[in-house]
């Protein structure tokens, strides 16, 4: 009985560090460039970002070599910011954007940067295990229409529901 309890927790832990089958991370990929703000322009909707606007990520290493995650965003409702702070590591190599993030102790999930700006690092297109989370997220908090609008593509041709798609108030 022990065993199979073990070879559970085993699948579910390793399946929050998966991706969904159709979506790749990107290589080449550089840390320090990605370190810094990014602004959050859309996101698929889920419980622990309802109703916040004026989102952020900022991504920072540790000196351990693992990533400061700081997520930031205004909740209207209650009238005050709301903030929480986390840690991400490599699943593998660190020139491949496929990092592992968590904000509650031992349980950590999938963080995949599918498609990246390889020039300015200035656009990302994030997703998570499964394709009920993705992010486009941007060092502006306003973007073209057209980067928007290629998200959606992206994401509707790798099997996200796309019409459910928020776009973040900044």
């Amino acid at each position: 009985m022990r065993n199979k309890i073990i070879i559970l927790l085993t699948l579910m832990l390793s399946a929050c560090t998966s991706m969904p089958e159709q979506v790749a991370p990107v290589t080449p990929f550089d840390l320090q460039k990605y370190t810094g703000t990014w602004y959050e322009i859309a996101r698929m909707p889920h419980s622990f970002e309802e109703g916040l606007s004026k989102v952020t990520a900022t991504y920072s290493i540790n000196e351990d070599g693992t990533v400061k995650v700081l997520n930031k965003g205004f909740d209207a409702q209650q009238g005050q910011w709301s903030s929480a702070e986390g840690k991400a590591k490599f699943v593998g190599s660190d020139n491949v954007g496929h990092l592992q993030v968590s904000f509650f102790g031992p349980f950590y999930s999938s963080y995949v940067i599918f498609k990246l700006d390889q020039q300015g690092y200035q656009y990302a297109y994030i997703s998570g295990y499964n394709t009920d989370y993705a992010w486009l997220l941007a060092r502006t908090p306003e973007v073209e229409q057209a980067l928007i609008d290629d998200f959606k593509q992206e994401l509707s041709q790798r099997g996200f529901a796309s019409d459910k798609l928020i776009i973040v108030e900044q």
